[in-house]
């Protein structure tokens, strides 16, 4: 009878999350399950989680509201997945992430769910955050100023974040000027590397100059990891302009010339700063 109620709520439409934790149960089932799903180990499904993340930040970034509702639930699947391996192994289940993120939250914010004052700004609201999360750091025994920084981030956001917290006990640069000054620096120091052809040195110099790009972004408030995004996409708009031009001139990329290439990209480019 009990697996009569737990198939029924398979198929039950407003099941909610006892629903999805019984479709990943079933899936992960040895006997009866999916032999994908099976197979999968905490390392083989984290960087679907990371994917997912970055699919719900891009139908943000469109305003693609449905494509949003979606890949939500691709990215709750992860952490019902990681919540399912590791009740399977017996470490803990979904109902603890709950309650763990719930006393999290509850925890830093006691100007909303304690007795402190709600008459601060963001900004003081940020600091104690920080403050709220040193404590828990260094409960956990992470007393250097840059443990806990994860290893899994993007590394301009790992690098964004390290640099974050260096600045907090005062290893930082005062003005963005010196750190444009540190990039055509690092930039020289890029160009004799490829000068001499060194391929260990080209990588560490090429890694200098963009955590220094990296730094740059903070300084002038912006995320460096949006703004590639940013970049990224608009690369891909005007060299989908130059295919469009050629292809209605009866040529293709391939069969056109580097000038030829240019010339259309310089009028994407016109186009587009005509039209903002």
């Amino acid at each position: 009878m009990a697996e009569d109620a737990n198939t029924a709520l398979i198929f039950d439409a407003q099941g909610g999350m006892p629903r999805l934790l019984e479709i990943m149960r079933r899936l992960r089932d040895p006997k009866g399950g999916c032999p994908w799903d099976i197979e999968q180990t905490y390392e083989t499904i984290a960087p679907y989680t990371i994917e997912e993340a970055y699919e719900v930040a891009d139908a943000v970034t469109r305003g693609a509201w449905e494509e949003l509702k979606g890949e939500l639930g691709d990215l709750l699947l992860q952490v019902v997945y990681f919540a399912q391996m590791a009740q399977e192994d017996g470490h803990f289940d979904f109902a603890d992430i709950a309650r763990a993120i719930s006393d999290k939250m509850v925890a830093r914010h006691p100007h909303v769910f304690g007795d402190e004052s709600r008459d601060k700004s963001a900004h003081q609201q940020t600091i104690d955050w920080e403050v709220q999360k040193q404590a828990e750091r260094d409960a956990k025994g992470e007393d250097r100023v840059l443990d806990g920084v994860a290893l899994g981030l993007p590394a301009l956001t790992r690098a964004l974040k390290l640099q974050k917290r260096a600045a907090r006990v005062g290893f930082d640069w005062n003005d963005p000027k010196a750190v444009l000054a540190k990039i055509v620096e690092e930039s020289q120091e890029l160009a004799e590397a490829a000068e001499n052809a060194d391929p260990d040195a080209i990588e560490d110099e090429m890694g200098d100059l963009l955590f220094v790009t990296a730094n740059l972004a903070r300084h002038l408030g912006v995320d460096p990891e949006a703004a590639l995004r940013r970049t990224n996409e608009k690369f891909i708009r005007r060299f989908n302009s130059i295919e469009d031009d050629l292809k209605a001139q009866g040529s293709t990329p391939a069969k056109a010339s580097l000038a030829e290439m240019d010339r259309l990209w310089d009028a994407a480019k016109a186009r587009e700063k005509k039209h903002k």
